[in-house]
């Protein structure tokens, strides 16, 4: 981490804002070490919870396509006053919606940051990012049910413990399992979609932080992405899990302070 990232809020030289995606079944409350981290070094941090996930009292039938699950990301960007940008961290699945802001709206998009995330590339349906995760992943006791409209998944805890916060310490782990909700992937609603487009999607900055110790999504798997979409940098984490904004907060930290100062 840069000695400047985290410097108290009126020794930084400029305010950058930043949004924070939560991934599947978790909410804007997992980004709560890192949001303050970054706030104390005075940037703008916004850590919304998509439709039906965190706070957000909304079940999930009342979010049935994917650009309903992200509106509150799209209505954030869309809010931006004229001419500001923001830098969008997404994390696992939040890559996916980052993706879908990026297409929506690249003008107010400084950099795309995926971190341990599904990042989509421009010559494929939007889901083959996801459909690629290699078939071997152990789901343990997570709970899926393709009849539920739209088709549903809930991260098991024993599945979450083991192999996405297997480095976090063990009072995140029972805050997960106070506000872990039911989501979905909208797989079936993705595809229906076009590939996202090159002049739009593909033309935003993008960051991809590779977490090492990721069990779930595992450093091959990342590197597959990053092979196959044109990025700006990569970054890496050597100690972090899946949940790294929780097992290396502060490292992680520094790194979307240095991005956000570089690109924004």
């Amino acid at each position: 981490m840069s000695s400047s990232s985290m410097l108290p809020a009126a020794a930084t030289a400029a305010s950058k804002r930043l949004i924070l995606v939560h991934g599947t079944g978790h909410g804007g409350w997992c980004w709560y070490k890192v949001a303050t981290l970054l706030r104390a070094a005075g940037h703008r941090v916004d850590a919304p919870d998509m439709a039906a996930s965190g706070a957000d009292a909304r079940p999930l039938r009342d979010a049935p396509t994917f650009e309903d699950y992200s509106r509150p990301l799209l209505d954030a960007l869309r809010a931006l006053p004229p001419g500001e940008k923001a830098v969008l961290v997404g994390h696992s699945f939040g890559g996916m919606s980052v993706a879908l802001a990026a297409e929506e709206f690249p003008d107010k998009v400084a950099a795309a940051v995926f971190l341990t995330a599904f990042m989509p590339d421009c010559a494929h349906p939007r889901t083959h990012t996801i459909e690629a995760l290699p078939a071997g992943l152990d789901w343990m006791d997570s709970v899926t049910d393709e009849g539920h409209a739209p088709p549903s998944v809930f991260l098991g805890p024993q599945f979450l413990r083991r192999m996405l916060y297997q480095l976090c310490p063990e009072e995140d782990y029972t805050l997960s399992q106070s506000l872990a909700r039911v989501s979905s992937y909208y797989v079936a609603d993705q595809r229906r979609r076009p590939p996202f487009s090159a002049d739009r999607y593909g033309a935003v900055s993008k960051v991809y932080v590779v977490a090492k110790q990721d069990l779930a999504m595992v450093e091959q798997y990342q590197r597959q992405m990053i092979a196959s979409v044109p990025v700006a940098e990569v970054r890496e984490m050597a100690g972090a899990d899946h949940m790294a904004m929780l097992s290396a907060p502060e490292v992680l930290a520094g790194h979307l302070a240095d991005i956000a100062n570089t690109y924004a």
